[in-house]
């Protein structure tokens, strides 16, 4: 359908600036290793930073906790050693002339006219450094420091011969966890005529070693005059890891070599959607958001299969590929469920990595960096995460091995003793049916439940409901029941005297003892994780019923619904009124009444008009917010949180979204395109066909026409698309 290369419709610019967070840099898919700039964002590189620092090794895309990689950044100089080996006194100021952002290549031009490529392998980040014509070169190796507010607290670096340089760096990781090792190893093209290290003590000339704690670290060498490529691999397992991932990934090839074997894999991932579109700037939106989709979570394993498990222990895994960093409380509500329809084998890995940590580590996790739980944010968003991937088919064979961790996790409290935290709410949400709000109430790392009672409450009740589907269909009947009914406790927190902009009843948190938090606006902070009780009111989508009657009846919820999106005046002005009505700083979570397109916890807010039976406000809606979504750095609005944002936008594009976690429904509303077509790994292919569709302006659905059944659409169920299907959408054009 299209012949453009997907390649040359990424702009790995996009979401470098307002904290969107992502990085431009060189990535394999679902790679391990990068290749990108290192300037004063704590993410790395943001976009009008004047200096870059060096070119780190990891990254995380679109994080919003500051410890976010960076690792052994190298730095390309000229005209002698710097005065000072603080890279942020010996950064390099740079151009955005000709600088290229790519899917598996990056360029730029430093000053003193240094030219760096990156591009990258699974497990190693490659860089290109040209030097002027006959000036010999230096490459500053720094292992002491890393992104900023990345704390660096032991390094180590060898000069192994005159083409190799090893080393390890501990760091701390996401939001406030607990240290861990990275081995690296770095191979060079060709030889380096001298060399030395540096510690806190300063510089020593052909020294070959230097170890130890927090401080200045690195490793410096200098070569001829001409080009030099650098491939640096990296492993938590161990140092012969590192050099083993090397060599399998990169020995004998050329920069050019693996930079085109990169942008092959990139294309190949990116073509299993194609869109028919005329306008470039909607391509590039389009396919940055699918490229940011399939960028985590990352690869673990070495290229041997070993892998470092949350025992500590190394573990191996044959046959198949162990994934790491989940960023679950984001990612369960569309990253996992995109992932699951259009990359199903790495979907199954990604199952059985989750299982894989419950094994090693006894719990499941919440926010699972490298081999260690964060314990950041709340509630239970492991739970729909993996009942979706079983609804999916991606844990086949592990179905009783899934259930059985999952009912330990909804039904238990990890000991004290365990590093997981789990749901440290259930002792009194099993008793009274609420979590309660407690801001004394112990933890184990940044987060925890009590800290906010009712989100928790309401998180905890959407799996509940969610494992119920499971439980139900694996034969449990009893588990099922009795999850359905925990299922309802959000409705332990309904009060419905409490009432704000004329609207009466909000969730509100609840003390240990029962009695209300007071006082008390639906407006305000208390009890609610990163959002308000004018967000969180919608996270009951699984009893949409029960929902509707809290509100005072469908007109009710509608007129709320209305207000919380300022529905009349995207009408009118749908650009306009996103970004005055809606959008707020990428952290300002309190004192809002409107809809967050910036976070989590009301992204399928637009979907409950349809779920209420008004669907046509939802396409309004969804219209609207693609609007937020443009072609620049600027292009995301918040933090990406690792591919979530990115992967709400391909949702809303198609014009379907998996609203209720768990059902394997989808929830239509009116695509962004033309036609768009989905290539699935089973040799089946979704068509959407939208011929009355225009960007310009705002379209509801009429109809939506299959061979599924031969009937209109409210829900589009899993198994259609799965078997191949072709939606002809038929969309109405309102005049404003």
């Amino acid at each position: 359908m299209d012949a453009l290369d997907p390649i040359e419709s990424v702009n790995t610019f996009i979401g470098t600036k307002d904290e969107g967070n992502t990085f431009p840099g060189a990535s394999m898919p679902f790679g391990k290793a990068h290749s990108s700039p290192v300037g004063s964002h704590y993410a790395g590189y943001r976009y009008d930073d004047p200096v870059i620092r060096g070119f780190g090794h990891f990254f995380l895309s679109g994080a919003g906790c500051w410890e976010q990689g960076g690792l052994v950044p190298i730095l390309p100089v000229s005209g002698g050693l710097p005065s000072s080996f603080d890279h942020k006194r010996y950064g390099a100021r740079y151009t955005h002339d000709g600088e290229i952002g790519k899917p598996g290549y990056y360029k730029v031009k430093l000053d003193r006219d240094i030219t760096v490529e990156c591009t990258a392998t699974t497990r190693a980040g490659v860089e290109r450094y040209t030097f002027p014509s006959g000036t010999s070169g230096t490459l500053l190796v720094n292992v002491g420091q890393a992104n900023d507010k990345e704390p660096v607290s032991a390094s180590s670096i060898k000069v192994v011969d005159d083409r190799t340089i090893t080393g390890s760096v501990e760091t701390q990781a996401f939001c406030g966890g607990r240290p861990y090792v990275t081995h690296f190893t770095t191979r060079f093209d060709r030889p380096f005529r001298e060399f030395g290290t540096w510690s806190p003590s300063g510089a020593k000339p052909g020294q070959r070693e230097s170890a130890g704690g927090a401080g200045l670290r690195g490793a410096w060498v200098t070569f001829e005059p001409g080009p030099v490529t650098a491939c640096t691999a990296l492993s938590q397992v161990d140092a012969q890891g590192a050099t083993n991932n090397l060599e399998a990934e990169t020995a004998g090839k050329s920069f050019d070599e693996i930079r085109n074997e990169a942008q092959d894999a990139w294309r190949q991932e990116l073509c299993c959607i194609e869109i028919e579109t005329e306008d470039w700037d909607e391509r590039a939106v389009f396919y940055t958001a699918l490229y940011h989709v399939l960028l985590q979570p990352l690869t673990g394993s070495d290229a041997d299969g070993r892998y470092r498990g949350f025992d500590n222990q190394v573990h191996h895994a044959e046959d198949w590929t162990y994934y790491e960093y989940y960023s679950l409380w984001d990612t369960y509500r569309a990253h996992n469920q995109l992932l699951a329809l259009i990359r199903t084998q790495r979907s199954k890995d990604i199952a059985r990595s989750v299982l894989a940590i419950h094994e090693q580590g006894g719990w499941l996790p919440r926010w699972a960096f490298a081999n260690q739980e964060t314990n950041c944010m709340t509630g239970d968003p492991v739970t729909p995460f993996l009942v979706d991937l079983w609804r999916f088919g991606h844990l086949k064979g592990f179905e009783d091995q899934a259930y059985r961790a999952l009912l330990q996790n909804v039904d238990g409290v990890p000991p004290e003793s365990s590093r997981f935290q789990g749901r440290s709410g259930n002792r009194t949400y099993l008793a009274k049916g609420f979590v309660q709000y407690d801001k004394r109430f112990p933890k184990k790392g940044q987060d925890t439940d009590p800290h906010h009672g009712a989100s928790a409450t309401l998180e905890y009740a959407l799996a509940d409901a969610t494992l119920a589907i499971m439980a139900e269909e694996l034969g449990h009947k009893e588990d099922a029941e009795r999850l359905r009914k925990r299922g309802l406790n959000h409705r332990n927190l309904w009060d419905h005297s409490v009432a704000d902009r004329g609207f009466t009843g909000f969730p509100r948190p609840k003390l240990q003892n029962g009695a209300w938090l007071s006082p008390f606006t639906p407006q305000g902070a208390d009890g609610f994780h990163e959002g308000t009780a004018w967000q969180y009111q919608w996270l009951a989508q699984h009893d949409i019923n029960g929902l509707i009657t809290a509100l005072g009846g469908k007109a009710a919820a509608e007129a709320r619904l209305d207000d919380f999106f300022a529905y009349q005046d995207l009408l009118t002005d749908p650009k306009r009124t996103v970004r005055e009505k809606w959008v707020v700083g990428p952290y300002d979570y309190y004192n809002q009444f409107r809809y967050n397109p910036n976070n989590e916890p009301d992204l399928h807010a637009p979907w409950m008009y349809a779920l209420i039976g008004k669907p046509e406000k939802t396409s309004v809606v969804v219209r609207a917010a693609q609007t937020l979504f443009v072609n620049g750095p600027a292009g995301v609005t918040g933090n990406d949180d690792l591919g979530t944002m990115s992967a709400w936008y391909v949702f809303s594009v198609l014009g379907m979204y998996p609203a209720v976690p768990g059902t394997g429904e989808f929830v239509p509303h009116a695509p962004r395109f033309r036609r768009a077509v989905v290539h699935l790994e089973n040799g089946k292919d979704i068509v959407i066909k939208a011929e009355a569709a225009d960007t310009t302006k705002t379209q509801v659905v009429e109809r939506i026409r299959s061979g599924w059944l031969s009937r209109a659409k409210d829900r589009i169920e899993l198994a259609e698309l799965r078997s191949g299907t072709t939606l002809e959408v038929d969309l109405h054009t309102l005049s404003n």
